[in-house]
């Protein structure tokens, strides 16, 4: 007979009994452990002065026995690998670190709260508080550790390594650790210094809302990474597009360290995805480190919530990263997760290298634990985020008492101090950069070559899409050492990048046999618009193209947006960005793509966009083939700007050679039919609108009008600037008064946009209602075809004719047959209207 199963109940007691046997035996493993751990860092100290000297710690920096045991492994390797003369050398360099990064949280306690800064230690005044105390304190208090931490490890090795922070609103400790190092750029280093006057200047700087007379911030100081923040790579407001962005920014041979946030982790997705991209054949050493210290808002963050850190770290195992912990509260921690994360991926680079190792490499992952604001009062609560302390010190004696013991901990005695700094500036003796001149933080692409690019014949159909694909090939061929980035959230070919496809290869780890797949392809392919955008931004030391349906684009725009804002800050501050401009194709448009529904019909993105300044955030519409190639090889000769090109995919008659395509490029416009002095103008925007605009005027003209017809390619080049730096690009305005002349008896613009913002953008053509209209996209749409959208949208060429007619007070009929009346006033057969 077979046994009978036990009780319900039974099996509970069993398993439970069995969880608490794996469990008592777990603790008794990691008290075995420890105990390893405390003997031999107990050994470390009693055999080696200067070990026991950094291990005692400083103020309220600590450093556990892993932490001790580590270190001490570490510096045995660096002097046997000829880094450093002696252990010595590597545990006073850490002690020097504790001091600083005390110093560095010190100040950013004094930049939150105070008016003013005692560099002798002396307690505060009421009156040298603020009234209005700001900063998100906590987050940069924890991240002053970790940046020290980078710095040390690059005294240590002699190598200067990048630093990218996802979280910009912790600026407050990079600002003080770099002030207190010597490592500022022009702006800090004139107006701030290490001393009582100097300090006061910056801490009072910092939230100051202070303005120059042309309404620019006063003080190079923000509340989030800027231009002036010495070696910095993005702003960091748009939490999670670091972690987009990291694996694909350095080059073979240059090291990035980056400091992540565990907020951005929940939200944004992508960034799991690292293991997946990162090849040792064209990739440098990343390393990246997560700052766990409990984000929360209204509510805890989905780690909290699944389980913690245990939880996250399944979490990153299962998407092909080796994660480890480390205390976030210790320099010394970041230096030993660094150099070994570092350590590891060299050598997995050279299995790679051997074949001995498939993609994806596993990849280091650090998560540094620290309770939000370690090292000051209110450490760990939920007002940790900004503002730690109960009250304000200002009037609030409790917290002003608050404030002077947090203070008091960490202050380092001044001569202590500056030995500690002198210490860890080891740049001159070890010839290499300050950290403000990382190899990232100062990418200057040389001219490209280009090559001869392929040009349609006039007068015959032909894809812009696909000439533009054939112009990125014949560029990207003609500059091999400019490595590609191609970010695509869809089908390549579907958008007729062919070429670009077959040439460059998706990037995948199991290349399918027959398929454009390489483990070494330049397309980064994933169905998250974010992610294959930021794969081209990260790429500032190469040659990159993006493209997208058009009505999926604006999900890039965050990341785009940060971009143009902080390219133009470091073109305010005197330092313009040497990296290639980027262009974003958004094709498979709201014209041309009507069988999918109104979810596909969508201008946003390049009406957003004409919206941003247009000296880096360049709209084109090319209208043809041979205008898509122009505006191409134009984009690649900018620097530091972003180019969205709206390009049809199917089809359009070729109308410009490559002269005029050029000079359309040049100017922005062009008359392309028609005479200059004609008393009516049709404008069209975009291949479609450009095409009923000439088809208007052929009508006209067929019935005795005298008409122009004028190509606006890119509309942001004939707005009024909103400063000098926009005026600088504008259309000069000689071309501006020939091209679109204000004594014309009546203008109409046809657009690919909605007409709302594009009248907006070009306030100086219009003449006002009575002389001028603009037909675009109104909102209609469904499941049509070309034509269906361009008459549902009121902007055939028939439109265009009766919105003339309409503003000049003449008879329609003379210029449209019956049935086309009927057809423009909604009551007849719109197919009349067809060519």
């Amino acid at each position: 007979m077979l046994e009978q199963s036990p009780e319900p109940s039974q099996r509970r007691r069993s398993l439970r009994a069995a969880r608490e046997l794996r469990r008592e035996q777990a603790d008794k493993r990691e008290a075995a452990e420890q105990r390893r751990l405390r003997l031999l860092a107990e050994g470390h100290r009693a055999q080696n002065a200067a070990f026991a000297d950094w291990a005692a710690g400083y103020g309220p920096i600590q450093h556990t026995d892993e932490v001790q045991v580590g270190v001490h492994e570490m510096a045995q390797r660096l002097v046997s690998y000829g880094m450093l003369p002696d252990a010595e050398e590597v545990f006073t360099l850490l002690a020097a670190a504790d001091r600083v990064a005390c110093a560095g949280m010190w100040l950013v306690a004094h930049m939150t709260y105070a008016n003013r800064v005692l560099t002798k230690g002396a307690d505060l005044g009421s009156e040298d508080f603020k009234r209005d105390p700001q900063g998100h304190m906590g987050g940069s208090l924890n991240m002053v550790p970790a940046y020290v931490g980078y710095l040390t490890a690059d005294a240590l090795t002699g190598v200067t390594r990048s630093w990218l922070m996802g979280q910009g609103h912790c600026v407050a400790a990079i600002d003080a650790v770099n002030l207190l190092v010597g490592n500022t750029g022009p702006r800090h280093a004139e107006r701030y210094s290490w001393d009582d006057e100097g300090l006061a200047r910056f801490v009072q700087d910092f939230y100051s809302y202070e303005l120059t007379p042309d309404g620019a911030p006063a003080a190079p100081l923000g509340s989030h990474v800027n231009a002036h923040t010495a070696g910095a790579l993005m702003e960091g407001g748009y939490l999670g597009f670091a972690e987009l962005q990291y694996v694909h920014m350095p080059l073979p041979g240059e090291r990035l360290v980056v400091f992540l946030s565990d907020g951005a982790f929940e939200e944004q997705r992508g960034s799991d995805w690292v293991p997946r991209w990162w090849r040792s054949s064209d990739s440098g050493l990343v390393t990246p480190i997560m700052i766990a210290n409990g984000r929360r808002i209204d509510q805890r963050t989905t780690v909290s919530q699944q389980g913690g850190v245990g939880w996250l770290l399944d979490h990153l195992r299962l998407h092909g990263f080796d994660p480890f912990r480390i205390d976030g509260r210790d320099p010394a921690a970041f230096v030993w997760a660094i150099l070994s994360m570092e350590e590891r991926l060299t050598s997995c680079a050279t299995l790679s290298a051997e074949g001995s190792l498939e993609p994806p490499a596993p990849m280091r992952y650090a998560v540094a634990e620290a309770p939000k604001g370690f090292g000051f009062p209110g450490a760990g609560t939920n007002r940790a985020h900004n503002l730690p302390l109960s009250g304000n010190p200002a009037v609030d004696e409790e917290a002003r008492s608050q404030f002077h013991a947090g203070a008091r901990s960490l202050w380092v005695p001044p001569a202590m101090l500056a030995e500690s700094v002198v210490r860890l500036d080891t740049h001159v003796e070890q010839r290499r950069p300050r950290e403000r001149d990382h190899p990232l933080a100062r990418r200057d692409i040389p001219e490209l070559e280009f090559p001869e690019l392929r040009w349609r014949v006039v007068g015959r159909a032909a894809s812009p899409m696909r000439a533009l694909d054939d112009a990125f090939i014949a560029i990207v061929e003609a500059n091999p050492g400019l490595r590609p980035r191609v970010g695509n959230p869809d089908e390549l070919r579907s958008n007729r990048l062919g070429g670009t496809l077959d040439r460059l290869k998706h990037r995948v780890t199991d290349p399918e046999p027959g398929l454009a797949e390489a483990v070494d392809g330049a397309v980064i392919t994933a169905l998250n618009e974010e992610a294959v955008v930021c794969a081209a931004l990260g790429n500032k030391g190469g040659i990159n193209l993006v493209a997208t349906y058009e009505a999926f684009a604006p999900k890039m725009l965050g990341a785009l947006r940060q971009e143009l804002t902080f390219s133009r800050g470091q073109r305010e501050a005197d330092q313009p960005p040497g990296w290639l401009a980027v262009p974003v194709v958004a094709t498979s448009h709201t014209w041309e793509n009507g069988k999918n529904e109104q979810s596909h019909q969508d201008p946003s993105f390049s009406e957003t966009l004409l919206g941003e300044m247009s000296d880096v955030s360049r709209v084109l519409f090319p209208p043809d083939a041979n205008c898509a190639t122009a505006a191409l090889a134009a984009c690649y000769g900018a620097r530091g700007e972003i180019w969205c090109l709206t390009v049809p995919k199917r089809d359009v008659p070729a109308r410009f050679d490559a002269a005029e395509a050029e000079r359309l490029v040049l100017d922005g416009a062009l008359l392309v039919h028609g005479n200059a002095r004609a008393p009516l103008q049709l404008v069209g925007v975009g291949s479609y609108h450009l095409t009923e605009a000439v088809r208007a005027a052929e009508r006209l003209e067929a019935r005795g009008a005298d008409v122009q017809v004028v190509a606006l390619l890119e509309p942001g080049r004939y707005r009024d600037p909103r400063d000098a730096r926009e005026a600088a690009v504008m259309a000069p305005r000689e071309t501006r008064e020939r091209l679109f002349p204000h004594d014309v008896d009546a203008r109409v613009l046809l657009t690919h946009t909605r007409p709302e913002p594009l009248l907006g953008v070009l306030r100086p053509l219009d003449l006002g209602r009575t002389r001028t209209r603009c037909l675009g996209y109104i909102n209609h749409g469904g499941t049509l075809d070309t034509f269906g959208m361009l008459f549902a949208n009121r902007c055939t060429w028939a439109h265009a004719i009766a919105a003339l007619t309409d503003m000049l007070g003449a008879n329609v009929e003379e210029f449209l047959e019956a049935e086309e009346v009927d057809a423009v006033r909604g009551s007849g057969d719109p197919l009349v209207l067809r060519p």
